[in-house]
């Protein structure tokens, strides 16, 4: 009896030795030369020492055509389990690219299946490493259906529990929409993303690109908006996805961790009372403002590169988790436009998403104009801003640093967005449009029949500009609750937050509203 439970153990010991070697030593080694980590290697670095525990490990694919008989390795070229991270449960898988490439198969899609279920059942963060070569062809239509039970339930856990995707090696085909579903997609190392191969282009349209001039970091930060975060090495891109983490809260029913502030909430920076130029027409950094205003080194930007007029991304103020969104003068001008509209939106979104306070930094001309904006669809884009402040529940608070133009000041956060606190500064200009533009329209026919009507439209001008060039006529109607010296905005935001923080607020009861596309 004694012998058989040897056996058996020494059975099992064997099949989990062979389910850490992946591929083999052999592929392994072809995976170290090419600057990657194994499946394993990356999971040790994402994951607290000693904490992962692993489901799945001896699961193995049952085919034999095209000699896949000879080619079963336990695991099947995904790792899959729990772990934690800085004592937080997360849920996690990492595709194996030393086992046929880590090709999505039928048991891979059973595995992710069930961590993602598990997860969701949990309440906790769901990350997922990919690094494959894409369905598994060899098992034909059911390697694609297995695609379409990952992504039922990365629909079902949105909004529920973060979902996380890192981008470390080929995620080709249909294997894009699972990252593309998930909250945050990060891009490391020589990660690609791409539905139709450079090999197929070639054949179907002549054009010569390369995997990473098709769908490298550099394309899906700056160009298409895919990628929210990317890093040189894998490393670096692992580390990212925990610094993340660490901004959101394990599920859509708790708040984001608090860490210990070491930044005094009541902290002035007399550096932001000079930082908006006299010239209304200088660009400025809103970067800066972030920066002087919210705790030290606690800026996450996402999407840096992607519709640069805007600045959406990460802070904490006195320990606790925010959002921002900004306009950017810096870039455009600040000027909203399509890219800058499904940025915002988003990211306004998933801060509702996971009661992620919102605090709006508004210098803004306006939307961009232009045939090309209109036609392709600057309206149902610019529509998407006002539909995700309308629908946020969070605490979301304003402040007009400069120009908020039209219909601009009232898609970004203002008072009838729903937003709780609208603070302005005194550099504030708040009106329908610029003032030559609006002395064109009200005063035309008085400025042409004037003895001089450059002189008139001057006074016109400067009378306008009195007017509605300021904050003050806003806050007698009550459309601004406060003017304030930029110094005092890091005081002021962190005793609003606090009060802030127990409110309650509840859409109507519905199946789903209709967002514009």
């Amino acid at each position: 009896m004694a012998d058989q439970t040897h056996d058996h153990l020494q059975t099992l010991r064997e099949m989990r030795s062979r389910a850490i070697l992946g591929g083999g030593a052999k592929r392994i080694e072809q995976q170290h030369a090419r600057g990657k980590f194994t499946a394993r290697e990356r999971l040790a670095l994402l994951l607290d020492e000693g904490s992962f525990q692993e489901f799945g490990a001896l699961a193995t694919h049952q085919f034999s055509a095209f000699g896949l008989d000879k080619q079963r390795f336990p695991g099947d070229g995904i790792v899959t389990g729990f772990g934690k991270i800085s004592g937080r449960r997360v849920a996690v898988f990492a595709q194996d690219f030393t086992v046929l490439g880590g090709s999505f198969s039928e048991v891979q899609a059973q595995k992710i299946s069930r961590i993602q279920d598990l997860a969701l059942e949990s309440g906790i963060p769901l990350i997922g490493l990919n690094d494959s070569g894409g369905a598994r062809i060899q098992e034909g239509v059911r390697s694609l259906a297995a695609y379409g039970e990952v992504f039922v339930r990365n629909v079902m856990a949105s909004g529920v529990i973060p979902q996380i995707s890192v981008i470390l090696g080929p995620c080709a085909g249909g294997a894009v929409y699972s990252p593309a579903l998930t909250d945050f997609i990060i891009m490391a190392g020589d990660g690609t993303m791409f539905l139709t191969g450079p090999d197929v282009i070639k054949a179907v349209t002549g054009e010569v690109v390369t995997a990473q001039t098709l769908g490298g970091a550099d394309v899906h930060m700056s160009r298409s908006g895919v990628a929210h975060l990317a890093a040189e090495t894998e490393v670096a891109g692992v580390a990212l996805s925990k610094l993340l983490l660490s901004y959101l809260p394990q599920n859509n029913n708790e708040d984001p961790p608090q860490i210990h502030p070491e930044d005094p909430p009541n902290r002035m920076d007399d550096a932001l009372n000079t930082l908006i130029p006299d010239d209304e027409n200088q660009p400025y950094d809103i970067r800066d403002a972030i920066a002087a205003i919210f705790d030290h080194d606690s800026f996450l930007e996402i999407q840096p590169a992607f519709a640069a007029n805007a600045v959406v991304g990460f802070v904490r103020l006195d320990g606790y988790s925010v959002g921002v969104v900004a306009n950017q003068p810096a870039f455009m001008s600040g000027a909203l436009n399509i890219d800058a509209s499904d940025k915002i939106a988003r990211f306004i979104r998933i801060c509702d998403s996971f009661n992620i306070p919102i605090v709006t930094f508004v210098d803004c001309p306006g939307f961009l104009p232009g045939a090309d904006q209109e036609y392709g669809g600057v309206i149902r884009h610019g529509a998407k801003i006002i539909y995700a402040y309308c629908e946020a529940t969070v605490p979301k608070i304003s402040v007009v640093t400069r120009k908020a133009m039209g219909g601009a000041y009232v898609a970004m956060s203002s008072k009838q967005m729903r937003t709780d606190l609208a603070f302005a500064w005194p550099t504030a200009q708040i009106a329908v449009m610029g003032a030559e533009p609006a002395v064109r329209v009200l005063y035309r026919e008085e400025v042409s029949k004037s003895g001089d009507p450059a002189a008139r439209a001057s006074e016109l001008v400067a009378a306008y500009r009195e007017q509605f060039f300021n904050p003050y006529r806003a806050a007698d109607l009550g459309q601004i609750d406060e003017v304030i010296e930029p110094r005092e905005t890091r005081p002021r935001l962190a005793r609003a937050l606090e009060v802030l923080r127990t409110k309650v607020q509840q859409n109507p009861p519905k199946k789903h509203g209709l967002s514009p596309t």
